[in-house]
Order: C-alpha cells, then sequence, then structure tokens
C-alpha cells in the first residue's frame, strides 16, 4: 500500500471489491422487495389505487433511520469489528429474517409489517456502507469505491429482479391459489436472505476496518472531534426555527384536512406525508432545543445542529439531488402506463398490450441496471478527464435525453437506446454526488451527514408521487408520457445545477 497526499494508505483494486461486494446483498433484497411488494400487496387483496400509500414505508424508513444509523455508527468503535461493520450485520441478520417471513405471511396488514421490517433492516446496512468508503479510501480512489458499489448494485438489481422469471423459466411454480403467494416469489425471497448474510459477511471478514487512533494518525480525524461533542447552534434558534416548521406543517395539515372533507375532488392523501413531515420536523428541533436547555447533548440534539450546518458542497448537491430522484421517481412509477398509453393508445390493465408492455418495461429496467453495471467501470476513468461534476453533468443530460426519447421511440426494442443512456445516469449516480460528498465532509461526521444526504433523495420522490398525479390529470389530459418528459427535462436541470460544484482535476 502506498501512502496519499492524505495520508491515507491506497488500497488495492482487490481490497476495494471486497469492501464493496457487501452492497451486492443489499440491493439483492432492495431489488426483491422493489419487484415484487406491490405483487404481493395484491395477492393479499390491496386494490390498485391503495399501493402507493402502503409503499410510504420506504421513503418514511429512508427519512428517519438513515441519519439515525449514520450518527450511531459514527459513534461506534467494537474493538476488532470496528465502526461501521458491526450495522452492517445487524442490518444483515434482520434483513434476512424478514426475508424469509415475509412471503409467507397471509393478510395485508402482515405484509405491511414486513415491509416496515425490511426496509428498516436494510437501511441500517446501507448508510454505514457508503459512509464506509469515505472511512477507507482517499479522496482520490473514493470516485473508485462507489463506482465499484455501483457495479454491485446493478448486477445484484439485474438478478433480483429477474429471479422470479429465472425459477419460472426452471420450473418452478409462478401460479398459486387466491391470496397465497407463488413459489417462485417466496424461493427467490429465500434466496435474498442467504445472498444477503453471505455478501454482507465477506466484507465483514475480508476488509478490516481502521481504529479511530489511525484515522487520527492519517489526519483524517481530530482527536478532539473524535473524543468531545460541539454544539455550534444557539440554544434560540432551536426554537425559533422548531416554532416555524411546526407551525408551517400543522396550518398546511389542517388546511388540507378541511379542504377535503365533503370534497369531490380531494388533493392526494400522500399530501398528508409531507405535511405530517413538516410538523415533525418542527417537533424534533423543539425537543432538541429542550434536551440542550436541560444540558443534554444527546444524538437528537447533535443531528439537529448538523442540519443547521451542513458544507457548501452538500447544499449544492442537495438541488441536484432533488431533481434526479424527481426524474426517477417519474420513471419508475409512469413508465408502464405511459408507453402503454403512448405506443397501442390503451389504459385496459387487462388487454394484452398493456401486460405486454408491462413485461417489457420489467426487462428494459434489468437492462438500464445492466447498462449501469458496465458502464460504472469507466466511470473513474471520466472523472479523471472531466471531473467528478463534469462526468456528472454528461451522464445526467444522457440520462435525461434518454426519458425524453420515450415520447420519440414508438417501438419496444429503439427503447434499449433510452435504458443505455438512463443507464449511465444512475451508474453515475449512484457514486458521483457520493464521491464529491465525502470529499467535503468531516471524517466524524461522515455517517450522520450521509443520512441526511438521503432527504434529498427521500423528499423528491414523496413530492413526486403526490405532484405527478395532480399534473397529469389537469394538465397533460391524463397522458402519463408527458409526466416522463417532464422527467427528463428535470434531469436535465439536475445535470446543470453540477455547475456550481468547483472540484479540481483527480
Amino acid at each position: 500500500m502506498s501512502l496519499t497526499t492524505t495520508g491515507k494508505p491506497r488500497l488495492s483494486m482487490a481490497q476495494i471489491i471486497n469492501m464493496s461486494v457487501g452492497f451486492f446483498g443489499i440491493q439483492f433484497a432492495f431489488g426483491l422487495q422493489n419487484s415484487n411488494t406491490s405483487r404481493i400487496f395484491q395477492t393479499l387483496g390491496a386494490e390498485i389505487e391503495k399501493i402507493p400509500i402502503l409503499w410510504i414505508a420506504a421513503p418514511v424508513t429512508g427519512l428517519t433511520l438513515q441519519p439515525i444509523m449514520g450518527h450511531m455508527s459514527d459513534k461506534t468503535w467494537v474493538g476488532k469489528l470496528g465502526r461501521r461493520r458491526p450495522y452492517f450485520m445487524i442490518g444483515a441478520i434482520f434483513a434476512a429474517l424478514a426475508l424469509l417471513v415475509f412471503p409467507n405471511v397471509h393478510a395485508l396488514w402482515l405484509a405491511v409489517i414486513m415491509l416496515w421490517v425490511l426496509d428498516a433492516s436494510i437501511n441500517i446496512s446501507m448508510e454505514p456502507f457508503r459512509a464506509f468508503v469515505g472511512d477507507m479510501l482517499p479522496d482520490e480512489q473514493r470516485t473508485t469505491g462507489f463506482a465499484m458499489q455501483s457495479f454491485f448494485i446493478g448486477v445484484g438489481a439485474v438478478i433480483s429482479s429477474a429471479l422470479p422469471y429465472i425459477l419460472t423459466a426452471a420450473g418452478v411454480s409462478n401460479d398459486a391459489a387466491q391470496g397465497i403467494i407463488p413459489d417462485s416469489v417466496r424461493i427467490s425471497y429465500y434466496i435474498g436472505a442467504v445472498v444477503y448474510i453471505l455478501a454482507v459477511s465477506y466484507t465483514v471478514v475480508t476488509t478490516q476496518e481502521y481504529s479511530k487512533e489511525q484515522l487520527i494518525a492519517f489526519g483524517s480525524l481530530k482527536e478532539e472531534e473524535a473524543n468531545e461533542i460541539i454544539i455550534k447552534t444557539p440554544l434560540k434558534s432551536f426554537f425559533s426555527s422548531g416554532w416555524m416548521w411546526f407551525l408551517v406543517g400543522a396550518a398546511l395539515t389542517a388546511g388540507l384536512y378541511f379542504h377535503n372533507i365533503d370534497n369531490e375532488k380531494p388533493l392526494e392523501k400522500e399530501l398528508y406525508v409531507i405535511t405530517g413531515i413538516l410538523t415533525l420536523f418542527g417537533l424534533m428541533k423543539l425537543l432538541a432545543g429542550w434536551f440542550y436547555k436541560n444540558g443534554s447533548k444527546n444524538g437528537l440534539v447533535e443531528i439537529v445542529d448538523d442540519l443547521n450546518f451542513l458544507p457548501s458542497t452538500m447544499r449544492k448537491l442537495a438541488w441536484v439531488q432533488f431533481f434526479t430522484w424527481f426524474a426517477l421517481f417519474a420513471m419508475w412509477i409512469y413508465s408502464t402506463p405511459a408507453l402503454a398509453q403512448h405506443i397501442y393508445n390503451t389504459t385496459d390493465t387487462s388487454s394484452p398490450h398493456f401486460n405486454n408492455i408491462g413485461l417489457c418495461v420489467g426487462l428494459l429496467f434489468a437492462a438500464y441496471n445492466g447498462f449501469a453495471a458496465i458502464l460504472a467501470l469507466a466511470l473513474p476513468a471520466l472523472a479523471k478527464k472531466f471531473t467528478r461534476p463534469g462526468t456528472h453533468l454528461i451522464a445526467l443530460i444522457i440520462g435525461g435525453l434518454g426519458l425524453i426519447s420515450y415520447f420519440f421511440f414508438t417501438n419496444e426494442n429503439l427503447l434499449l437506446i433510452s435504458m443505455a443512456g438512463i443507464g449511465l445516469a444512475w451508474s453515475s449516480i449512484l457514486s458521483m454526488p457520493y464521491a464529491m460528498l465525502t470529499q467535503a465532509l468531516p471524517a466524524h461526521k461522515m455517517g450522520v451527514y450521509m443520512g441526511i444526504f438521503n432527504f434529498f433523495i427521500v423528499i423528491p420522490q414523496i413530492l413526486a408521487a403526490t405532484i405527478l398525479g395532480v399534473l397529469t390529470r389537469l394538465f397533460f389530459g391524463g397522458n402519463a408520457i408527458y409526466a416522463i418528459l417532464l422527467g427528463g427535462i428535470s434531469m436535465i436541470i439536475a445535470a446543470f445545477l453540477n455547475l456550481r460544484i468547483k472540484e479540481k482535476h483527480l
């Protein structure tokens, strides 16, 4: 190992691969969850219009758990096991148990609970894994580290998404009695449980974390930062800001409630999630202020204080993330109805054309993840040539054009071209923002800021789930292809926002 300008040793490619394998297990579980949860809900009797609200577990757990897990992992030093690896294993164990139980439930309410448990368990592993790259690699190798994570994410997504199809082709039954989950799905989840444990265990066994003393010796961590809690927010700011957010959230919640009473055209119920988040955010600040006033500097006080002092690069990246993930969510929720309507002029979910498009979209989504896995390997070289913000700008423009091309390609086969562009964007989305972010973060708060960064992924998804429905109904004449177009424009806006981020060539 050779020393770098930051004092941290350079790791070999084999070591970078070893520390990234665990993300294959994480994405394998996510892929199974994303591909099959709606199917499980419908099998157990969920009405199709209720599915979005049943899915609310995913963004809410990410919004709440990731900053908490990041903060806790920043503070954890468990002997030889290290700082982040305990969370990898705890998350893997609970996620594996959830994967074993989930496909065997016989009631919708139990399935909803299992989604919460599974998503929460995955989140316990995931954010410490992002911080792990920042801990272990010098800045000049972080692009490679996150690109390798993108590779394993892409491979995990392709295999897990296609697994029920592969098992069915191998002779496993894809049919079941009403209210029973098919064997193809159940066995996929069992395989997922084993893969998750094995992949995470491989990283835990093959990668030795740096100790606190080593990080201090490298100059990555200052001794006073590691041992002392410093709160920079004035006491009165906790309360003034808290009351402002609480009152705004409460007023919007009350206004939404009274608007929807006996209204023939009520606004989407998911809006309550947004107003509720604003209200709870205010309460969180008020509670942190109360603790701080009474002499406590607990985790809640620290997290709220960290929110008030986001690094400049993180603030700029937040806007990039917002427009990026708004675009992605538009693609995820509207690709099937948009293409069925645009190519075959049908909205009949029982028609052969609609169901053929449904199968086609599944294969297209597997394709963009496959493209992402391959193209991720080229990202370090591109970042050296164009810088990380420049590379991300190029990738997002190409991805945005890929989404816009939905409108012009009326042949399913041509949509593979769209997926190649989206795949490049996806590989960059999973790596470049984190590589740029870790360069700007203090080592003693790497985990918590990674968790807070997830806010700018989750909030635009919740917003897209509510606003896009309104826009499609009121302004797009019910034609979902325009929601995809809007997503493409949003991704291109995100691309040009990278111009605000200044970074030297690696």
